[in-house]
């Protein structure tokens, strides 16, 4: 595992994970807990970003980050999901549908790449608008309290329900691209 700078963004990504689940079992009160949370995450969310312009910038790639860094996005993500079905934030069936896509696409990526046929399911535009759905609903959800004129919750549920509408449309777009070589191999 090369130890580089992006690398080590990735992994302060998973380190935050438990201060989002934990900040809500703070003794503190719940505006702060939010505020504890809604700030771990997005700085997590951040180094998302600048950890993968960060590697290419500096010639830093390497398959352990780009391995790394989706299962860090994907637990960041899960790990939110759960915590704001449990403060009756978000609906369980968002959190599954947008939980069972990761999974099921991630495997689809995995399966394609040892068919040698990864291209086929790489990163789309509709794969970046549900991440960026997701990414600025989830602080909203943790945040929940309305700023002065802007109402924080409903922007976030209403981003929500996008991302799992994003997110549905993706998986069938990966689906669609993978399936001439599904179909070929007989399967």
């Amino acid at each position: 595992m090369p130890l580089n700078l992006p690398n080590l963004l990735t992994w302060a990504r998973i380190v935050l994970i438990p201060l989002v689940v934990g900040a809500f079992y703070l003794p503190l009160p719940l505006y702060e807990q939010n505020l504890i949370a809604t700030v771990a995450f997005t700085i997590a969310a951040v180094t998302d970003w600048f950890d993968g312009w960060l590697a290419r910038k500096l010639g830093q790639t390497s398959a352990f980050g780009a391995f790394l860094d989706p299962v860090a996005d994907k637990l960041m993500v899960a790990a939110a999901l759960v915590v704001l079905v449990q403060l009756g934030r978000a609906d369980a069936l968002v959190a599954i549908v947008i939980i069972g896509r990761e999974i099921a696409i991630s495997a689809l990526r995995e399966w394609m790449a040892h068919l040698g046929a990864a291209r086929s399911v790489a990163v789309s535009f509709v794969g970046k608008l549900k991440t960026t759905a997701q990414m600025l609903a989830i602080p909203m959800l943790l945040y929940y309290d309305p700023l002065p004129g802007i109402p924080i919750a409903a922007i976030g549920e209403a981003l929500i329900w996008l991302a799992a509408l994003l997110t549905l449309w993706s998986m069938g777009y990966y689906l669609g691209k993978a399936w001439p070589e599904i179909r070929s191999r007989g399967f």
